[in-house]
């Protein structure tokens, strides 16, 4: 009995990596500009103020008041210049506008040919995370059947093992799928 529970343990141990995948995951696709535009785009630019790099969330509050604007308000009006320097030197291609105290950042519409280019990246990021959690299921079988060699498990425990880890596996790779088909939707809006 006592040694099934080994391989259990085993593929207990790797649940918090295939998390971390997701995680990555869902993080690398928030980045990905969909129909709306979200704040998530410009959070993470870093800004040089008070002598030193700071990320945009960290010096302004950043709202999205349509599907195809931000809106930037920093929370002192003499960072305004820095902001706009971080903001058209970012890969991003943007013209901030300021007027007043706060800053309009507006994106245009997205053509067909930018939808394509989104599914093509979105693929590539499915596809990372795949191949991180098949990674982790090759660690672990390798784990497992090095204890059966070892004689710590028995060979009917080694292959409920694999069924176990297989299980795991096709659960977290259902959850790339769905992410996935999740973004498709919304880069396709």
């Amino acid at each position: 009995m006592e040694q099934s529970e080994t391989t259990k343990e085993i593929i207990k141990d790797i649940k918090p990596n295939l998390e971390k995948a997701i995680e990555y995951l869902k993080g690398e696709l928030t980045n990905l500009r969909a129909g709306r535009v979200s704040p998530s785009l410009v959070e993470d630019l870093e800004v040089e103020c008070y002598d030193s790099k700071m990320k945009l969330k960290e010096v302004a509050m950043i709202s999205s008041p349509d599907s195809r604007s931000l809106v930037v308000q920093p929370w002192d009006k003499n960072n305004i210049p820095l902001i706009e320097k971080a903001i058209s030197q970012s890969s991003l291609g943007l013209s901030p506008v300021t007027e007043k105290e706060v800053i309009h950042l507006y994106f245009p519409p997205m053509s067909e040919e930018r939808r394509k280019e989104l599914i093509k990246v979105l693929g590539e990021k499915l596809e990372e995370a795949r191949i991180s959690i098949r990674h982790q299921r090759e660690e672990v079988w390798k784990r497992v059947q090095s204890l059966e060699k070892e004689g710590k498990i028995r060979e009917d425990d080694k292959f409920k093992g694999k069924e176990e880890l297989q299980e795991l596996i096709d659960e977290y790779n259902q959850k790339i799928e769905d992410l996935g088909k999740r973004k498709e939707e919304e880069i396709k809006i």
